[in-house]
């Protein structure tokens, strides 16, 4: 009687303390709540690197035993886990998967022939932050590079093609520790051909370029100088200038 005396109370204390008589508690059976699959659409969010990054954080901050599926083609994520872990990244999606701003930049190509202005140009692009746009204005020229003969056929000369004009890059980024504007990475890039012949071959072009490139930090509606430079072989001044708006 008594040994059955003891072997009930050592049976209750293993019920009470979570063990069983079985063996020992494996890790999915630690977990209080049975696992859930959940698919979370991204509706803000398209661009491939923003929801690689949302996928990372997911995985990085739910417990290591739950899973997480990217689904680029449905732009969704599939979350295998706890309810209370579902709550998690309900909650961290929701944060993330926020609207972006779109803005309007706006730049100011100004041309100055000693103390006269000769000429104003502007270029608008929208830019979404996050995001990057790209303007390009201007032609396509024709260099030759080359040619090739056969037995079997005449010469034939081996062209490569050359923007000529205006090439803009932009790409914003909203948010930037400890300071209170949105950073601009630019490139503005201006070339023409000029009036001299090459050197190297009567057919060939020389092609003046003026490049601008450079990061900055921007503040709603007003005017930032980019950068000026002087055109060489003239007396001619560039300055480029640009705003930065919300889009309407």
């Amino acid at each position: 009687m008594k040994l059955a005396k003891v072997l009930l109370g050592i049976t209750l204390t293993m019920l009470c303390t979570g063990y069983t008589v079985q063996g020992q508690t494996t890790a999915s059976d630690a977990r209080p709540n049975a696992d859930s699959i959940r698919t979370f659409y991204l509706t803000n969010v398209s661009q491939v690197h923003d929801v690689t990054e949302i996928t990372t954080a997911l995985r990085n901050l739910l417990d290591p035993a739950d899973k997480v599926y990217l689904v680029p083609s449905e732009n969704a994520i599939f979350v295998k886990g706890t309810p209370a872990q579902l709550l998690i990244a309900e909650k961290l999606i929701s944060d993330l998967d926020r609207v972006k701003k779109t803005y309007r930049l706006t730049y100011t190509i100004t041309e100055v022939d000693g103390n006269k202005r000769v000429g104003t140009q502007h270029f608008s692009v929208i830019v979404v932050s996050g995001g990057r746009t790209t303007l390009k204005q201007g032609s396509r020229v024709p260099l030759v590079t080359g040619s090739t003969s056969s037995p079997m056929s005449s010469n034939s000369s081996q062209v490569q093609y050359v923007d000529v004009g205006l090439n803009i890059d932009a790409s914003l980024d909203e948010y930037v520790d400890g300071i209170k504007g949105i950073r601009l990475r630019t490139k503005v890039e201006q070339s023409s051909i000029a009036e001299e012949k090459s050197s190297v071959g009567l057919q060939d072009p020389v092609i003046r370029q003026t490049l601008l490139e450079g990061t900055s930090i921007l503040i709603l509606d007003k005017p930032l100088v980019l950068g000026g430079l002087d055109l060489p072989g003239s007396t001619r001044h560039q300055e480029v200038e640009v705003v930065l708006e919300l889009a309407r």
